[in-house]
């Protein structure tokens, strides 16, 4: 059976000779922090912290219980949407929409780093205007994009993709400039064409980059959603907060956070185990 690698001083010690037959309170105490420090589970104390002031505000009602209901009330409210189904129709909705929304931005803004990364012209013509589109936030364009397109799906899908272009321009043009001037001219004494140069040169040598500006997309897109759906929405997980909320549910609006938050590690750890298969030829030097 292995021994944890921060355990291992304290057994030597205790091996030796003159080391003591037990060890002191002190040393227990600091072998356990260090092997807690070193594994998966250091990131687990702060929510449970989060968790009992919790419960310990609801207890002592700190807070009101119709403002704040306990977690058990949540947890409940929580099964009872699962068990009779309807967080699963609102789930799928937001899944559909933000996937949709998504796979535009994600084709869009790919389409327009790679362009601007590997045309000085092009970049000198775009950028500019791609840098003050950028700053408009997501709720900037929702007047005029319900006046063009009006408060359907397309609504919804074109401001979740402008979420997710702009990471992902940003960075696939980011990696690009990244290639080291090296690989170029090895790939033009090898007379590749500029197809096999993108192929075998740039786009690998960009990936690390490209990638992170797809998961940033991932992220802005799903917030972007959550924002739609609050102020133009009839369905989905976004209407559910504020369904709740006009109602004065607050275990129904802490539930459905709780849902979005999960969603969204979980996914966001699909793109990372993803990551992690698409570099595993990769090597860290450390």
């Amino acid at each position: 059976m292995a021994v944890p690698s921060a355990e291992l001083p304290l057994i030597e010690l205790a091996a030796a000779g003159n080391a003591p037959r037990a060890l002191s309170l002190a040393q227990r105490l600091r072998a356990s922090a260090r092997y807690l420090a070193s594994s998966r589970w250091v990131g687990w104390p702060f929510p449970l912290l989060v968790l009992l002031l919790w419960q310990l505000g609801a207890h002592y009602e700190w807070i009101a219980p119709q403002v704040l209901p306990p977690p058990a009330v949540v947890w409940s409210t929580l099964v009872d949407l699962f068990s009779t189904g309807e967080i699963w129709g609102h789930l799928q909705i937001s899944l559909t929409r933000v996937f949709a929304g998504f796979a535009l931005g994600l084709f869009a803004g790919f389409a327009l780093g790679v362009a601007m990364g590997l045309s000085p012209l092009f970049k000198d013509y775009v950028y500019p205007l791609f840098k003050a589109f950028s700053q408009v936030p997501v709720l900037g364009w929702l007047p005029l994009l319900m006046l063009l397109v009006g408060i359907d799906e397309s609504l919804k899908v074109l401001l979740i993709a402008k979420a997710a272009l702009v990471p992902v321009a940003l960075n696939t043009y980011k990696g690009i400039q990244g290639v080291p001037t090296r690989y170029i001219e090895v790939a033009r004494v090898l007379r590749f064409s500029r197809w096999q140069l993108l192929r075998k040169v740039v786009l690998p040598s960009a990936f690390a980059p490209i990638w992170n500006g797809v998961r940033y997309g991932f992220t802005h897109a799903w917030l972007a959603l959550v924002v739609v759906e609050l102020l133009a929405s009839s369905e989905g997980i976004g209407f559910l907060i504020v369904y709740g909320r006009q109602l004065f549910q607050l275990d129904v609006v802490l539930a459905a956070v709780v849902v979005v938050g999960a969603v969204g590690f979980a996914l966001d750890k699909v793109f990372a185990l993803i990551e992690k298969r698409l570099t595993r030829w990769q090597r860290p030097g450390f």
